[in-house]
């Protein structure tokens, strides 16, 4: 059973993310176990699930808005979307959907990425290999072959 001395009986941290400094709730995390905790998309029970979930559906919205919003228009305003360019030449909407929509999605995995490291931060999370330091010999350290073996 988890250690339930952080939490209040409702199985939440007692720590608020928003209020609270980065060390509160690095700690609360720190004493949580996630394998105890309901993973429930629609009522996280973690302030770092809560957190996590919140940038989750914000960039869903973002990436909706990139890739169905100039096909939208096109339906509601084909007038300005089917326009020719001036500069180079092509459809409005086609240049948002060939050019605009890949780029979107590259500058939004970016974003996600730094917000998400940030929230890695805030709560503690280190994602580092734990591999031997160096100068020490471990046989998990050499070379792995492609079929997971050591090669010898």
């Amino acid at each position: 059973m988890a250690d339930r001395d952080t939490h209040d009986s409702d199985g939440r941290p007692s720590v608020q993310t928003d209020g609270g400094t980065a060390t509160q709730a690095a700690q609360a995390h720190q004493n949580t176990n996630y394998l105890d905790e309901e993973v429930n998309l629609l009522s996280p029970s973690t302030a770092f699930m809560r957190d996590h979930l919140k940038l989750v559906w914000t960039s869903f919205i973002v990436w909706a808005l990139i890739v169905f919003g100039p096909v939208t228009l096109t339906a509601i305003a084909p007038g300005a979307m089917t326009a020719t360019m001036p500069v180079i030449g092509f459809p409005l909407h086609y240049f948002l959907v060939a050019f605009g929509a890949p780029t979107g999605a590259l500058i939004l995995a970016a974003v996600y990425a730094r917000q998400r490291d940030k929230l890695d931060e805030k709560y503690g999370i280190d994602h580092s290999t734990g591999g031997p330091e160096e100068g020490e010999s471990s046989e998990a350290g050499e070379a792995t072959a492609t079929d997971g073996g050591v090669d010898q």
